[in-house]
């Protein structure tokens, strides 16, 4: 595959992540989308859930990696590519560690909390676990910062305005 090819393959699965995103977003949800990918076929999906589900645990790439398990039959999900539009936390990092996903491409930083290289940098490169994981953000990049900072936008207004009633 040339990099172009994977560029368009890229921003393909990052644009389903990214509606995805949105669905979150409409259920009052930070707006935080993922696919789980294997052989050019989206076999999870998830969204952020955790105020709905009343579970911290159910962040976009969680629900999304528990969706591929099941539909797969097997926790590992080896050469697949995860999708996020928000470079993944701490936890989520483990748990794609866990999973032994391939790849991971993500759409915007998180400088106060991205475990992919930009607070931390967990996601495991050559032979520092026994499972290395490529990653690569940017992707859409300004598309998923914007969706972030409007739903923060709002969400200040919000409060602001319900402080003054």
């Amino acid at each position: 595959m040339t990099v172009d090819e994977l560029e368009l393959k890229d921003r393909k699965f990052m644009q389903q992540a990214l509606l995805l995103a949105e669905r979150a977003e409409s259920q009052g949800e930070v707006p935080v989308g993922a696919v789980v990918v294997l052989d050019d076929q989206i076999v999870g999906e998830g969204w952020n859930q955790p105020i709905g589900r009343q579970d911290p645990t159910a962040h976009a790439e969680i629900v999304a990696l528990r969706d591929a398990a099941a539909r797969l039959g097997n926790y590992r999900l080896p050469d697949s590519t995860l999708y996020v539009t928000l470079e993944p936390c701490p936890m989520c990092a483990g748990a794609i560690v866990h999973a032994r996903v391939a790849r991971v491409v993500y759409g915007a930083n998180d400088p106060k909390g991205g475990a992919a290289g930009s607070l931390f940098d967990l996601l495991p490169k050559g032979d520092r676990f026994n499972h290395a994981v490529t990653v690569k953000g940017g992707v859409l990049q300004q598309r998923a910062t914007e969706l972030l900072k409007a739903f923060f936008r709002r969400k200040r207004s919000e409060q602001k305005n319900s402080s003054n009633s």
